[in-house]
């Protein structure tokens, strides 16, 4: 018995599906190339065995946790800490048994497709997670935990992970990063520059954030020349410690390109406090536009993660924190909020911005003919809702008539939970095989392109998109 089908994903149509899989066989063992997420660094600078089942597969996926939330499991019994250290479950079997009990609300979802991948193919298990085996399964993950085999750096080295991206605040030191560089382990761990914290008005603390900004980096961050030098010194650290890009994850995609004066003038205006929110969007887009310019000084590569109505739930938010489920999906403008931007820089061929977005009705009318038109911008993959067979089948059709392939940048799995990067690529690979095969068969794509096709969108793209 197998968790898993051998053709899943394939076209229904014979021909077509025996492309596909001839597509797919042509691909499914290349390299791994993960330029962004969210896994922690630490794993790989101590390479001690992960704690326990509950802690690999629950309580660090907001794609597991949120859709057990929504037929009414709390959070708390589901492990996931309180920001005020309030009591939460921490027996990790019973967290692993309520996750078995609603483990059947996942049919039909890429979760489930990605966690029966990785129960079956990385831990050997062939027969159904239900909560009759919930056990079973909880000691059989576990026994494997305990061996050397299963420690981060082996499964790292097991997935055939060429380089994994993590992604780390302006603010971090990199200990984590810098002890995996003197160990002298072989795998390529990068870490990628996120200053949220401090070019977002609106983030918590973020007077604070900028001050300890000038700390580490010795400038003046009370002045709009010393806060962009601060980040410019941020950034050459970040590159040192292997980053080859940076991150932004702005409510919106707009920029602003204020003349010198103005710019100074809404950064006093941020940095005193209170600012309103059209000061803080205004400063967020302005900052954009700075990093663009940044971007084409350094070579990093901007990468724009917008839309998401993120901590939707004031109660959710002020109980857990960041990153536990409530972000939704919002209407996003990218033609008017992006032209500042374009109008200063994205005629550069030099520089490379990935728009990423969780507004779909966007790929078709804005983001592939801009993509298709602009030097600077490529077209991210499928993110975070989307990165499933139908989001990327949506992907392709919406996109490939207008850009492309060759303005898009590939696939990443931007994911905090490490397992499942093997089964999240292994769709990837699989959808644009089917995609591929059906474009040969409807005679838009000669057999030879599309099978170095397969191997640019599962490998090439990427690696080329990131500088890697």
């Amino acid at each position: 018995m197998t968790l898993t089908d051998p053709d899943r994903l394939f076209p229904l149509d014979p021909k077509t599906r025996d492309r596909a899989r001839a597509l797919y066989e042509s691909v499914r063992d290349l390299p791994i190339i993960s330029p962004h997420g969210h896994c922690d660094p630490q794993w790989f600078a101590e390479n001690a065995r992960f704690p326990n089942p509950a802690e690999l597969f629950v309580i660090p996926d907001h794609y597991v946790f949120r859709m057990l939330v929504s037929q009414g499991v709390r959070l708390a019994d589901l492990g996931v800490p309180r920001e005020d250290g309030g009591p939460v479950e921490t027996d990790p079997r019973a967290i692993w048994r309520r996750f078995a009990q609603g483990y059947h609300l996942f049919r039909g979802t890429p979760s489930r497709m990605w966690l029966d991948h990785s129960f079956e193919h990385v831990f050997g298990l062939d027969t159904p997670l239900t909560p009759e085996t919930a056990d079973a399964y909880y000691d059989h993950i576990e026994s494997a935990l305990a061996t050397d085999a299963f420690r981060p750096r082996a499964l790292f080295e097991r997935f055939n992970i060429e380089v994994l991206a993590t992604t780390e605040g302006a603010l971090d030191p990199l200990d984590a990063h810098r002890a995996i560089g003197d160990s002298g382990w072989s795998g390529r761990v990068i870490t990628t520059y996120r200053p949220d914290a401090v070019v977002d008005p609106e983030f918590e603390g973020f007077q604070a954030n900028v001050a300890e900004l000038g700390a580490l980096t010795g400038e003046d961050t009370e002045s709009w020349a010393g806060y962009l030098a601060a980040h410019r010194k941020r950034r050459a650290f970040f590159k040192e410690m292997g980053a080859t890009a940076s991150d932004h994850g702005h409510p919106s995609a707009r920029t602003e390109d204020l003349p010198p004066a103005e710019a100074e003038a809404l950064f006093l205006r941020v940095l005193k406090g209170g600012a309103s929110a059209e000061d803080a969007e205004a400063f967020r887009g302005q900052m954009l536009t700075e990093m663009a310019r940044m971007s084409r000084d350094d070579g990093l590569v901007l990468q724009i993660h917008p839309g998401a109505r993120r901590n939707h739930s004031a109660k959710v938010f002020a109980r857990h924190g960041r990153d536990k489920g409530f972000d939704i999906p919002g209407r996003t403008d990218y033609v008017g909020a992006l032209k500042p931007l374009l109008d200063a820089v994205g005629m550069d061929p030099d520089l490379r911005i990935i728009l990423f977005t969780l507004d779909e009705t966007s790929y078709a009318r804005e983001l592939a003919p801009l993509a298709g038109a602009y030097p600077a911008l490529t077209l991210g993959p499928p993110w975070w809702f989307f990165d499933s067979y139908e989001g990327i089948r949506r992907f392709r059709e919406a996109t490939t008539e207008t850009c492309g392939f060759y303005n898009t940048a590939g696939f990443n799995d931007d994911t905090r939970a490490f397992c499942s990067i093997p089964a999240r690529h292994d769709v990837a690979r699989r959808s644009d095989c089917a995609y591929l095969a059906t474009l040969i068969g409807t005679g838009r794509l000669r057999e030879t392109e599309a099978f170095e096709l397969a191997r640019d969108l599962s490998y090439t793209l990427a690696k080329n998109a990131y500088n890697l």
